[in-house]
């Protein structure tokens, strides 16, 4: 009898967890799931506007996805996005874990570690969208940049440089743009990875006289590396996903050469041509890579830890 009572209050506690999770799962229904198995039927069917006539839908298989691969245009476009993530996530990774070694060390004990802590966060809390207009400003043909750059003669005033104009200056600015934006964001979870680290093995390194880059090496890294995989994964799934400071630097144009296009750009011009189709199929394939790239990070991991 005691058996079945304590069996019939586990039920019943039970049952609100439950109920409480009902709310995740509606939401999770209407705006992901539902939304997700529409864009994969969708990307099997010709649906377009052509002028003011309405084509489709009609049911065409996987020509939709052979279009996209035809061009060359969706390995240019990740070859653009991998290239801008790649700039701008070695210097924030490089910096942020520097950051966070200083603030999380006990032994350099840095005054107005909040103050810091919250300057270097604070660029994450600003519009993308505020930041490529300050920029397009900064860096315009006639832009403070150039006009530092003329007065402190490094640059003729005939010739201005085009930095919107030049393939790897637009392409480093993009870059740089997504590294001032994150790498506080970057630092705070680094650094709450390594104040998880018992300190006892700081202590036990110092006394068995361990330099400070065995220490950093040989301990910091290998216990931060959960942390440190999950900056990557999402910040590779975010850098996938870049779309708003390349689109408005450069128009939405892609230039020079369209060498910023990225593939939420590409998806973008599809949606807003109102070709429904390619722009599901184009989901689906950057929901596949996004997924492969995902998984080659987490196999390689695996097969590090199992050595």
């Amino acid at each position: 009898m005691k058996k079945k009572g304590k069996t019939s209050i586990v039920t019943r506690y039970n049952k609100w967890g439950y109920i409480f999770l009902i709310p995740f799962f509606v939401v999770f229904v209407i705006f992901q799931l539902i939304p997700l198995v529409n864009t994969i039927y969708n990307s099997f069917f010709e649906n377009y506007m052509s002028g003011l006539n309405k084509i489709g839908p009609n049911f065409v298989g996987i020509s939709n996805y052979v279009k996209l691969f035809e061009g060359g245009d969706l390995w240019k476009y990740f070859g653009n996005t991998m290239i801008m993530w790649i700039l701008g996530f070695i210097p924030q990774i490089v910096l942020s874990l520097i950051l966070a070694f200083w603030f999380s060390s006990p032994s350099l004990k840095i005054k107005g570690q909040r103050f810091f802590k919250t300057v270097i966060y604070l660029p994450n809390l600003i519009m993308a969208s505020a930041f490529a207009m300050l920029f397009f400003a900064l860096f315009a043909d006639a832009g403070p940049i150039n006009s530092m750059l003329i007065k402190g003669g490094l640059m003729s005033a005939s010739a201005p440089f085009k930095w919107l104009s030049n393939v790897w200056s637009t392409r480093g600015l993009v870059a740089f743009m997504n590294f001032v934006m994150w790498f506080g964001n970057t630092t705070i979870l680094l650094m709450a990875g390594m104040m998880g680290i018992p300190a006892d093995l700081y202590e036990a390194a110092e006394v068995d006289g361990c330099k400070p880059s065995q220490v950093f090496w040989k301990i910091t890294m290998p216990l931060l590396k959960p942390i440190f995989i999950y900056v990557l994964i999402t910040s590779l799934i975010g850098g996938l996903q870049m779309f708003d400071v390349p689109q408005i630097l450069t128009n939405g144009s892609g230039d020079p050469m369209r060498s910023s296009m990225t593939l939420i750009m590409y998806l973008n011009k599809h949606l807003f041509s109102k070709n429904y189709g390619m722009a599901g199929a184009l989901s689906v394939l950057l929901l596949i890579i996004t997924g492969i790239l995902s998984f080659a990070v987490f196999k390689f991991t695996a097969n590090d830890e199992a050595k």
